[in-house]
């Protein structure tokens, strides 16, 4: 299979794995009351933040715009019967930078939303994506 990832979790205690990853990372995941870190719910949401944050910046950056930083905010409403699938989820891009035009940080998201982040993609198959932007000028 190609591009295949592994992962793998062992269970420490209460509702705490620690997780190890296929290129080596290891952290801890928790599904109750999240102390010891996040619940696997919440990793989606940051997967998807970090996923289309990759696709997004390399975009532009090869656009060669001087973008200074690039925060991507997501929120993830779930459904409130089991499997309490994501069904409605907000992405918000905040990009800082010099000369920096909307149709850029639009046609970026767009090739993310539609082309690139394979977590959008799947999280697209329960749950409405909304993408907006903000651009600060420095």
């Amino acid at each position: 299979m190609a591009g295949a990832k592994t992962a793998s979790v062992r269970w420490m205690e209460d509702t705490a794995f620690e997780t190890t990853t296929g290129s080596g990372h290891k952290f801890v995941i928790e599904g109750g009351d999240q102390k010891r870190g996040p619940s696997p719910v919440e990793l989606m949401l940051v997967g998807l933040a970090g996923c289309t944050g990759m696709d997004v910046i390399d975009i532009l950056r090869k656009k060669r715009l001087h973008v200074k930083g690039l925060e991507v905010r997501v929120e993830g409403k779930r459904a409130d019967k089991a499997p309490m699938v994501y069904t409605h989820i907000d992405v918000v891009y905040v990009v800082r930078g010099k000369h920096i035009t909307a149709s850029a940080v639009e046609h970026a998201i767009k090739l993310s939303q539609e082309k690139y982040c394979s977590v959008g993609v799947m999280l697209g198959k329960t749950a409405k994506i909304k993408h907006r932007y903000e651009i600060i000028a420095e």
